[in-house]
C-alpha cells in the first residue's frame, strides 16, 4: 500500500475520533478508545478468513475434553492469537439493540486468546465500555472501522468486476499508520518527545505482542 493510502486510512480513523466521541472524551482521551479499537479491528481482519475452521477446531477440543487448547488453535488460525467467539467484529454491525450489543461485544473480546487479554488489560480497554455503550457510541465505532470505505486488513478487498478495491495492508503500513495516530494524539496532548517516544514503544510491543501479520 502506499503513502498517500496510508495516509488516506489515518486520517480516516483520526476522523472517527472527532466524529463519535468529541460530545463524551475530551480531546486528550480519544487515544484510550480508538487505538485499541483499531488495533482489534486489525486483529479480527487478520482472523477474518480462518475464523470457522478456528470454531470447528475448538468444538472438537471441547467434545474430547482436551483443556490445553492454546497451541492447537494458534495453529488452527495460522497466527499466534486467535478468537473462539461466534462472532467476528462485523458481526455486531447488525446487532439493533444497545443491551445486545454490548453482551455480544463483550463476548467477543472475551473469545481472544489469552495474549490479547493481557494487551487489554493493560489498556483497561474493558472500562471504556459502558459508556460508549450508554451514549450508543460503541455501534458506529464498530460501523466506521468495518465500513467497505477501509481495509485494515492483509489481503486486498475486491471490487464485483475482479479488480482491487483496496489494496492491502502488510504489518509495516498497519505499523505506521499506529505511529502516525500515537504522533497526532500526543501532539493534541502537548506531550513532550520522551512521553511520545514511550507511546510508541508501549502501542507498537502490544502490536508485536498479538504477532499480528
Amino acid at each position: 500500500m502506499d503513502n498517500a493510502s496510508l495516509t488516506w486510512i489515518t486520517g480516516y480513523i483520526w476522523g472517527i475520533a472527532d466524529d463519535v466521541l468529541r460530545d463524551l472524551y475530551v480531546r486528550g482521551k480519544y487515544r484510550d478508545v480508538i487505538l485499541p479499537m483499531t488495533l482489534l479491528r486489525r486483529l479480527d481482519a487478520v482472523l477474518e478468513p480462518r475464523k470457522q475452521h478456528v470454531l470447528q477446531v475448538k468444538a472438537t477440543l471441547d467434545e474430547l475434553g482436551i483443556v490445553d487448547q492454546d497451541a492447537t488453535l494458534r495453529d488452527a488460525a495460522k497466527q499466534d492469537f486467535y478468537n473462539t467467539s461466534s462472532y467476528t467484529l462485523r458481526d455486531l454491525r447488525a446487532r439493533a439493540g444497545r443491551q445486545q450489543l454490548r453482551a455480544d461485544f463483550e463476548a467477543w473480546l472475551d473469545g481472544f486468546s489469552p495474549n490479547v487479554q493481557d494487551i487489554l488489560d493493560n489498556f483497561e480497554f474493558r472500562n471504556q465500555i459502558p459508556r460508549l455503550s450508554r451514549a450508543d457510541a460503541l455501534g458506529t465505532l464498530i460501523e466506521k472501522l468495518t465500513s467497505p470505505d477501509i481495509n485494515l486488513g492483509p489481503g486486498p478487498v475486491m471490487n464485483g468486476d475482479g479488480g482491487v478495491k483496496h489494496a492491502s495492508l502488510d504489518n509495516h503500513g498497519m505499523g505506521s499508520i499506529f505511529e502516525e495516530l500515537i504522533r497526532r494524539f500526543n501532539e493534541e496532548n502537548n506531550e513532550n518527545g520522551f512521553k511520545r517516544w514511550m507511546s510508541e514503544v508501549v502501542f507498537r510491543r502490544a502490536y508485536d505482542q498479538a504477532g499480528a501479520p
